[in-house]
């Protein structure tokens, strides 16, 4: 009797597993990309929208159909290429960066991962692709003129916008969705939660005297939490305003994102450390932040000679 019921419970466990791997093994990327883009956390995350932007090229050429099974290093290796070759839809008579193209495979395994803790995968099968060397950092910073000539050409919702981005190294999204609740105008502080940051970490960032100035005479409208309106409604998109600012101020080759590269390096050039300037701009790793420190002539023609080179002259 024992014997028989120890092989109807080995039957059990043989049945289940084979179910989880006849599931495992049927899964399509269409199927996952679906149920990923409507977990709840992820239609929180500020980068939805780019993040099924990517998933929708991702489908496309892997096939929405192919099965999770059948995508190897050497498919997404083949997705790269094909990728790169095609035109850039931001940037005409340009073709897709190698910077776009490896935020798409990121996405993918984001995907895969989160399947694992979900239990829908065993194993992420591109987990140890390798990203595709980048040689893309901006040169891009404006002069103090450019800025000014910039700031003027703004429409009204814009110009708090472009100052706050220039002076206080904040991400676009930190800033378009900024609340009231998260001024402290008394302690001179912003003060972003974690659900809003890129990074996930809370960061606490002090208020440039000039977006002071600017916060204080803005309008608030008790019923409204956002501090930046446009005809006294919230906004989530500034990127034809902003171009168009740049055309008047002839201001080409800038981005929105390049006015982080901006306060950055004023920041550095104001005296201030490392530590402080990350804690600022959110940077968890050097590395990454190196990228935005721009040193330029004028910088280096003012290096400091040791006195023992003196002595050699």
């Amino acid at each position: 009797m024992a014997i028989l019921q120890k092989c109807s419970k080995c039957k059990k466990r043989l049945s289940i597993r084979r179910k989880k791997c006849s599931r495992f093994n049927s899964l399509t990327l269409g199927k996952l990309c679906k149920w990923y883009l409507e977990l709840p956390e992820v239609k929180a995350k500020t980068s939805y929208r780019r993040d099924s932007h990517f998933v929708a090229h991702l489908k496309r050429l892997l096939g929405k159909r192919t099965k999770i099974k059948n995508i190897t290093i050497g498919k997404m290796e083949s997705y790269r290429s094909i990728r790169l070759s095609e035109p850039s839809v931001v940037h005409p008579g340009k073709t897709i960066t190698r910077c776009t193209v490896n935020k798409e495979v990121m996405a993918l395994k984001v995907v895969f991962n989160r399947a694992i803790r979900h239990g829908k995968l065993k194993e992420n099968p591109i987990a140890n692709i390798k990203k595709l060397s980048e040689n893309n950092v901006r040169q891009r910073i404006l002069t103090p003129d450019e800025f000014t000539a910039l700031l003027n050409a703004s429409d009204l919702h814009l110009k708090p916008i472009v100052q706050m981005a220039y002076f206080m190294a904040m991400r676009k999204n930190e800033i378009i969705k900024l609340s009231w609740r998260e001024v402290d105008m008394n302690k001179g502080f912003i003060r972003l939660p974690s659900e809003r940051t890129k990074t996930n970490s809370s960061r606490s960032i002090p208020i440039h005297p000039e977006v002071r100035d600017t916060l204080e005479k803005l309008p608030k409208d008790s019923s409204i939490e956002r501090v930046f309106l446009r005809r006294g409604k919230p906004f989530d998109r500034i990127k034809h305003s902003f171009q168009s600012a740049c055309k008047k101020a002839k201001i080409e080759n800038f981005t929105f994102h390049d006015l982080r590269h901006c306060a950055i390096n004023n920041l550095r050039k104001a005296g201030n450390d490392y530590f402080k300037i990350m804690a600022i701009s959110g940077h968890k790793t050097t590395s990454v932040f190196q990228r935005y420190n721009l040193v330029d002539e004028e910088e280096l023609s003012k290096v400091k000679w040791s006195s023992e080179d003196k002595k050699l002259e």
